[in-house]
């Protein structure tokens, strides 16, 4: 029996390693595909793939996968050297870990929206925390021109680029779910039956409001912070 229960824990072991693989090479993908950028700063939809598995997983790979793409991402294709590195780590790792943590305490759709309004809040004050203090040195400008920019730059830019993931990861959190279980990949859990549960005018009014939220994030993105795809 022991043996039996050792042969179902390192496979379910090695199904989890290879969805976050897949999550990771996702999110590293998603680097190359959208980038949106606004003055010095740019960011990607990484972060929102990151979170959708990191909420599905647990708090743990909330830190694991943001470590690994963000190494990848430096290794390969970043021009900000150690200073994007810290930079992407940080605002991954916050939104992600905040996310995951809220959610696997409460698995539902109501869950989900908390958790995710609570991440992209969270996200937003390490960010501004983490330019005030590493930003001046990769820049060469005093503290205070870095606090000169949060009303106009930086708190509106991390507050967009947050709703931006936390809108995706609405829309997409459940038809990634759905795809790694058909494939076997990932077994299903009572979050499933939670979900189900939940009627479908519900599940459509979230997926619109979903839109409609990312839509009008994007559009403040473009036409109040002139941003452009990069």
């Amino acid at each position: 029996m022991n043996n039996k229960y050792k042969s179902i824990s390192s496979t379910d072991h090695i199904r989890k390693l290879c969805a976050v693989s897949i999550f990771c090479a996702l999110a590293y993908i998603c680097v190359f595909l959208i980038r949106f950028k606004v003055s010095f700063l740019t960011f990607d939809l990484k972060d929102a793939i990151m979170a959708i598995g990191s909420m599905y997983f647990g708090p743990i790979y909330a830190v694991v996968m943001p470590v690994a793409v963000s190494l990848l991402e430096f290794l390969t294709i970043s021009d900000t050297g150690p200073y994007g590195l810290i930079m992407n780590f940080l605002s991954s790792a916050a939104f992600c870990v905040v996310a995951s943590s809220i959610y696997k305490f409460r698995k539902t759709i109501s869950g989900a929206v908390i958790s995710l309004i609570t991440a992209v809040v969270a996200m937003t004050g390490v960010m501004l925390a983490a330019n005030l203090f590493i930003t001046p040195y990769y820049m060469h400008v005093t503290i205070e021109t870095v606090r000169g920019l949060i009303p106009g730059l930086l708190l509106p830019f991390n507050l967009i680029k947050g709703i931006v993931n936390a809108s995706v990861v609405m829309l997409l959190y459940k038809p990634f779910s759905t795809a790694l279980k058909a494939s076997g990949i990932i077994r299903k859990s009572s979050e499933d039956i939670q979900i189900k549960k939940m009627p479908v005018i519900s599940q459509i009014v979230v997926a619109v409001v979903s839109v409609c939220v990312l839509a009008a994030a994007l559009v403040s993105l473009f036409f109040f912070l002139d941003a452009s795809i990069a």
